[in-house]
C-alpha cells in the first residue's frame, strides 16, 4: 500500500470518526470547495452554516447547524503577506517550549487544520462548540466518503471588491504619470546624450 492510499484510508476513518455522536435526522449535508476562496471568507460562511444561522429556526442555546463538508482545503486563498506573517503558537506544558509555525508551513504539514482553527475561533466559547465542531469535515483534496448522502454544494456569495478612496485613486494615478514621465525623460536624454562626450566649463 504507497503512502498516499495510506493518508486517504486514516483520513477516511478519521472523518467517520463521531458521526455516531450526532444525530443525522433532519440535517443538510453542504459541500464547500475551497478551491481558490479566500481563508476568512470561507470561515465565516461555513461557520454561519454550522451554527444554523441561515435558518428561521435559529436559537443560540440549541445546536440546529447542519453537516459541512469543505474539499479542495490545499487550494485555498488568502490575501496580502500572511503566508510568512501568519503564525500558530502553543505551548507544550514544558518551560520554555512555545511553539510556533507559519501559515506556510502548516499547510505544507496539515491545510485542513488552517480551515478548522479559522472555524472555531468564529464560533462562540460554549459547550455547544465540540458538537458543531464534529459536524465539520474537511478534506484537503477533491475526494470525500460521504458520496452515498443527499449532498448540496453551497454557493459562495460573490465577492464585492470595494472600490479605491478618491484620494488614494488620485494619488496612485499621479504616482503612475510620475514614472511614465521618469521613464520618458531618462529615454529622452540618453537619446540626446548620443554617446558623446560632455564638456564642462569652469
Amino acid at each position: 500500500m504507497t503512502a498516499t492510499a495510506q493518508s486517504f484510508n486514516g483520513n477516511l476513518k478519521k472523518a467517520l470518526a463521531g458521526l455516531r455522536r450526532i444525530d443525522l435526522e433532519g440535517l443538510r449535508w453542504r459541500v464547500f470547495d475551497a478551491k481558490g476562496q479566500v481563508l476568512g471568507r470561507l470561515a465565516s460562511q461555513i461557520s454561519t452554516v454550522v451554527q444554523g444561522k441561515d435558518k428561521p429556526t435559529y436559537t443560540p442555546n440549541h445546536d440546529e447547524g447542519d453537516m459541512c463538508i469543505v474539499i479542495n482545503a490545499k487550494d485555498v486563498c488568502v490575501t496580502g503577506r500572511k503566508l510568512t506573517d501568519k503564525f500558530y503558537r502553543w505551548h507544550t506544558g514544558y518551560i520554555g517550549h512555545l511553539k510556533e509555525r507559519s501559515l506556510k508551513d502548516q499547510m505544507a504539514k496539515d491545510p485542513t487544520e488552517v480551515i478548522r482553527k479559522a472555524v472555531l475561533r468564529m464560533l462562540p466559547r460554549n459547550k455547544l462548540r465540540d458538537d458543531r465542531d464534529r459536524k465539520l469535515r474537511i478534506f484537503a483534496g477533491s475526494e470525500h466518503p460521504f458520496g452515498d448522502r443527499p449532498i448540496e454544494p453551497y454557493e459562495m456569495p460573490p465577492r464585492q471588491v470595494r472600490e479605491l478612496r478618491p484620494r488614494v485613486r488620485r494619488a496612485m494615478i499621479r504616482a503612475q504619470k510620475k514614472a511614465e514621465q521618469q521613464e520618458q525623460g531618462l529615454s529622452t536624454y540618453k537619446r540626446q546624450k548620443g554617446g558623446r562626450g560632455r564638456c564642462r566649463r569652469w
